[in-house]
């Protein structure tokens, strides 16, 4: 149970490896404001205790459409992934967050795949992106404005799923536009060293 202290995270008692969706899925369902996420993943990363095995927060990477690969990494639009959900337990250490964010890049980073990597803070929950600053991401600038959806049970839903759906269709899903918000954008490359 959560008690409002929060010691720091040591690096000897936690480690990120690779989560089962479901596990991953269900803690955004939790925990996550906007309460669920697709069906797909690239990578689900996990933050683990070591002791007894606690999953304490997820990384869902997702690849993002086109046209925000290309705004990323033009001549490698295909090598651009997207951090879609970051989420840590509210019982979990102080930097937690910053410890799973850092290991789950560099898993990327060692699997080879992509070069690129993108993410966005939503001002709908008053973010700022400071972690990724922290993390040496650079800003890109603000987005939007987009609309925001929820389902009847005040889960973020997106209009672009399989299918790009209109203002009408979403309506007639039941879903309920509350504002229009901007995020701001944030990029990492993959470290020529690396």
């Amino acid at each position: 149970m959560y008690t409002g202290k929060r010691d720091r995270l040591r690096r000897a008692e936690w480690r990120v490896a690779p989560a089962p969706f479901h596990d991953g899925k269900r803690m955004v369902e939790e925990f996550h404001y906007s309460r669920g996420g697709s069906n797909t993943f690239v990578y689900m990363h996990g933050l683990y205790r070591n002791d007894d095995n606690w999953l304490a927060g997820v990384a869902w990477w997702l690849p993002p459409t086109r046209v925000a690969c290309e705004s990323v990494n033009k001549e490698n639009w295909q090598k651009v992934l997207s951090l879609t959900r970051l989420v840590i337990h509210p019982d979990a250490p102080a930097n937690a967050c910053s410890f799973l964010l850092s290991r789950s890049v560099a898993l990327i980073w060692d699997g080879g795949r992509f070069d690129s990597l993108v993410t966005y803070a939503d001002e709908a929950m008053q973010h700022t992106g400071s972690i990724y600053r922290a993390a040496n991401w650079q800003y890109a600038g603000r987005t939007g404005p987009y609309p925001r959806w929820e389902d009847k049970a005040g889960r973020q839903v997106a209009p672009k799923a399989t299918v790009n759906r209109t203002k009408a269709q979403m309506e007639a899903l039941g879903h309920k536009r509350v504002g229009s918000y901007h995020k701001h954008k944030f990029v990492l490359h993959k470290p020529l060293t690396h």
